[in-house]
Order: structure tokens, then sequence, then C-alpha cells
């Protein structure tokens, strides 16, 4: 039951990290068409997973309660895949490819390599 608590509130403290970081980004680009807030939102997500992975579960041995909450309820909520895309498909289905290319590139290789970065410093500490 404590596990349930605990990705709930963490779950809902995700969903207002990502919508407060993503409307922030998106809103420093005015005008733009590009998903920014979204792409800024899952960089940033999988640079935290991984630090917090590697923190919290490898260096730290931190037990089933700290994954249920920080990696199932915040990370979980705060990271955009689905939007992401669904983004993409929009771009695509409108023939935008060279913005829909860069997009998926960039929250792939991006990511997968901040996820990295993330693994890095998590087990430094």
């Amino acid at each position: 039951m404590l596990n349930l608590i605990l990705i709930a509130v963490c779950g809902a403290t995700g969903a207002l990290a990502r919508w407060g970081l993503a409307g922030l980004v998106q809103r420093a680009a005015p005008g733009s068409l590009f998903p920014w807030g979204t792409l800024s939102v899952n960089l940033a997500g999988c640079f935290l997973f991984g630090l917090l992975w590697a923190a919290g579960v490898e260096r730290l041995n931190l037990g089933p309660q700290f994954r249920a909450a920080a990696l199932v309820g915040f990370m979980g909520s705060f990271t955009t895949f689905s939007t992401y895309a669904f983004e993409s498909a929009g771009m695509l289905a409108e023939a935008q490819w060279a913005t829909a290319v860069f997009n998926i590139l960039a929250q792939n290789a991006a990511g997968v390599a901040l996820m990295f970065l993330g693994f890095a410093l998590g087990r430094l500490f």
C-alpha cells in the first residue's frame, strides 16, 4: 500500500514538473513550431533517470520504495514519450521531413547519451 501512495504522490509531482518545465521552455521560444518543451523534458528525464538509477539503486542500494517513488512515480509521469511520438507523427503526416528527422534523432541519440552521462555522474556519489 505504501508503494501505491508513493507512486501516486511522486507521479503527481512528476506531472507538475513536466508541465512546468515544458511550458517554461516552450514560452522561451515564442513562435517556434518545434516542440522544444517536449524535447527538454525528455532529455532532462533521460539524464535524471540515469542519475537516479546509478546513484540511488546501484550506488546507495536504495530499495523498492525508492524505485517505486522516484523511477515509476516521478520519472514515469515526468517524461513524455507518448507526446514525443504524437508530435513526430504529426510532423511526418504534414511532410515536415527535416523537422521530424531532427526531432527523432535528437530525442533518441541525445536521450541515450544523457542517460549514460547520468549513469556516470550518479556513480560518483
